[in-house]
């Protein structure tokens, strides 16, 4: 399984879309998504400085553009159903969503701007900011996280967590770390994917309620849970909702793992997102397309895309716990790879219980309220 994946919200730089103007059709491209967007995207991916591109209201459209590039390069619109994974870090999950065919590349374009603009709005309305946590336990320190009245708004994986909330009760968190834990506060316009993204959050649900939008033709992970959604209203839904929810990009990778992940390719503007996987999924080869030379290999790689395998007989739960079923889901259903068919309630989370390929629910092996006293025991037969 090949994962495509989109990076968020400072991973521009500036210059990032020169090289890719001298192909065929970019410029031409560019022109559009700057209608699109209502910025000159050309000069703000180019000639622009880093402290412009820094402006939530540009860095969100001009991020989905260079994903969009970049897809575009690959064709990967030519790749057979439900073949690769598309998943998406905060604004990436608008690139993902293109992606796998939920949304056009102008819907994309014109979502991207408008929740860029919506969110640099709300970040005028009250004094907030975000910090990275280096360092401690996870559950320690998202136990600190909430005590102090803040949200860990951004679970990455490989112990990375981004505390965000009010300017006042982050800089005391900083202040005051709990033990073996520093802070360091990030240049951020305010506390996105927290309660104070609200006004986005209604604006956009607004906007979303004009879009006809298609189911995913590729299998699409979700920064809600990290499983794979099928119907693509819940993908536009979850993408509105996303603004004032934390990302848990840790769940993504879960997943990616879970359903045997072999290659991921990041699109541009590349690096961050390969980064975290060369550590979450160490057997993976990791491909960042940064300039038009790295296109060759992901072509390689997709190129050998072919039929998805056939899933395991048994599915194993990821953790010890009491198990829930999917109530939707009845023998003989149908599941996507990386859908959740279950959970694990654990002493401190839910662990969602996915698919590991694309396959017939045969067989309920455990029933609601079951506890599993190890993780790796089957929950369910597939076919």
């Amino acid at each position: 399984m090949i994962a495509v994946l989109s990076p968020g919200q400072g991973a521009q730089t500036p210059g990032m879309l020169s090289p890719w103007l001298e192909l065929n059709g970019v410029a031409e491209q560019l022109a559009h998504f700057s209608e699109l967007a209502q910025l000159d995207l050309t000069r703000l991916g180019t000639t622009a400085g880093a402290d412009e591109i820094v402006d939530t209201a540009i860095t969100q459209p001009l991020i989905v553009a260079a994903g969009l590039i970049a897809a575009g390069q690959l064709g990967l619109g030519a790749l057979p159903p439900h073949s690769v994974l598309s998943a998406g870090h905060s604004i990436g999950e608008v690139t993902a969503a293109a992606v796998a065919d939920v949304l056009t590349d102008e819907q994309a374009m014109r979502f991207a701007a408008r929740r860029g603009r919506e969110m640099a709005a709300a970040c005028e309305l009250a004094p907030t900011t975000m910090a990275a946590a280096l360092g401690g336990e996870p559950e320690a320190v998202i136990a600190a996280i909430v005590a102090a009245g803040l949200t860990p708004a951004n679970r990455n994986g490989a112990g990375q967590i981004v505390v965000a909330g009010a300017t006042e009760a982050v800089e005391k968190l900083i202040a005051n770390p709990p033990a073996g834990v520093r802070f360091r506060a990030l240049k951020v316009a305010g506390a996105f994917h927290t309660r104070f993204m609200a006004p986005a959050e209604e604006n956009l649900r607004a906007v979303a309620a004009e879009l006809t939008v298609a189911d995913p033709r590729q299998l699409l992970l979700s920064n809600a849970d990290g499983t794979t959604v099928e119907d693509g209203r819940t993908v536009l839904a979850r993408l509105v909702a996303q603004v004032t929810r934390p990302v848990r990009w840790d769940l993504c990778q879960d997943t990616m793992r879970a359903v045997g992940v072999t290659t991921v390719i990041e699109l541009t503007p590349a690096k961050t997102l390969t980064g975290i996987a060369k550590r979450e999924l160490p057997g993976a080869r990791p491909i960042a397309i940064r300039t038009p030379d790295d296109l060759a290999a992901a072509r390689e790689a997709l190129a050998e895309v072919s039929t998805p395998a056939a899933p395991p007989e048994q599915v194993q739960a990821p953790a010890q716990g009491i198990f829930t079923r999917v109530q939707r889901l009845a023998e003989g259903s149908t599941v996507l790879a990386g859908c959740r068919i279950g959970t694990v309630r654990t002493h401190h989370d839910e662990v969602a219980v996915v698919a590991p390929a694309t396959g017939v629910l045969r067989e309920w092996l455990r029933n609601d309220g079951d506890v599993l006293g190890a993780a790796g025991l089957p929950v369910a037969r597939m076919a």
